[in-house]
């Protein structure tokens, strides 16, 4: 018997954690036989978009979201979007993104604002990137999703918390720009897991799940996350809930394992 809870939210495979080292077809593939029916992604943009929207219909799979890129990778970049001075390069960038992502028939981009720089400067280029790409999108089913990371893996990213992230979509004003609720972020970073969801729900537009501090399946480390899924069906999320975590065994074997521990379906 499974909670009620199944009724209002959905577990999503995240296929730049689960199943890395397959081409992104293939990943796509795991996910069904796993029995997930939604898929999102990191950096797909070497697949084309029409033939993963052609294979996600095939096997009935929703595909969920797509990161903007990091930028220069060998230089360190971790998002272009509140970099001062590469306003250009960041909206180049984040039209590529949106191409593939209508095509491939995604709903949500992560716009990854990268480093920290002079405060006052990396906000207000933020917020003008962020304005200009929410006005891209204006009046399409495509949200604009934003993830403070955890201060213990990105020491020097923009943001680091759940509040800093939200105060960007005040300053924005826009309602196509919306959280993604990492549990695992929140878990490592701030704690007062449940306290956050409860006061942050009318923002959130995805929540990513994982262990805390390993990063790996829900039913291990720290996180009750019975608690977790409890407090989304009590506040009514609507949304899906990505699985965003290191597997330790074979995939598919391990999410019948932790779904069956905590007594969720896919």
């Amino acid at each position: 018997m499974h909670h009620k809870q199944q009724s209002t939210w959905r577990l999503s495979a995240n296929l730049g954690f689960l199943w890395h080292d397959l081409p992104l077809l293939d990943r796509l593939q795991c996910a069904h036989d796993a029995g997930f029916q939604g898929v999102e992604m990191h950096w797909p943009y070497d697949v084309s978009p029409t033939q993963v929207a052609k294979v996600c219909r095939d096997l009935n799979l929703t595909l969920l979201s797509v990161n903007t890129p990091q930028g220069n990778q060998a230089t360190g970049d971790l998002g272009l979007a509140a970099q001062v001075g590469r306003q250009a390069e960041f909206r180049q960038s984040f039209q590529k993104t949106l191409d593939w992502a209508r095509q491939a028939n995604a709903s949500m981009i992560h716009v990854l604002p990268g480093r920290s720089g002079e405060a006052e400067q990396s906000h207000d280029c933020f917020v003008e990137n962020l304005c200009w790409a929410s006005d891209l999108i204006q009046g399409e089913e495509m949200t604009l999703l934003l993830e403070a990371m955890n201060p213990y893996d990105r020491p020097d990213y923009f943001y680091h918390t759940q509040e800093a992230a939200y105060s960007m979509i005040e300053a924005c004003g826009r309602d196509n720009i919306r959280l993604m609720f990492d549990v695992y972020h929140v878990g490592m970073g701030q704690g007062n897991v449940l306290n956050r969801l409860r006061a942050l729900m009318p923002q959130i537009g995805h929540i990513q799940i994982a262990s805390v501090p390993e990063r790996q399946a829900p039913d291990r480390g720290e996180i009750r996350y019975e608690a977790v899924f409890e407090a989304l069906t009590l506040l009514e999320y609507r949304g899906w809930v990505g699985c965003e975590y290191c597997a330790q065994e074979n995939v598919q074997q391990e999410v019948q394992r932790w779904t069956q521990a905590l007594d969720v379906s896919l």
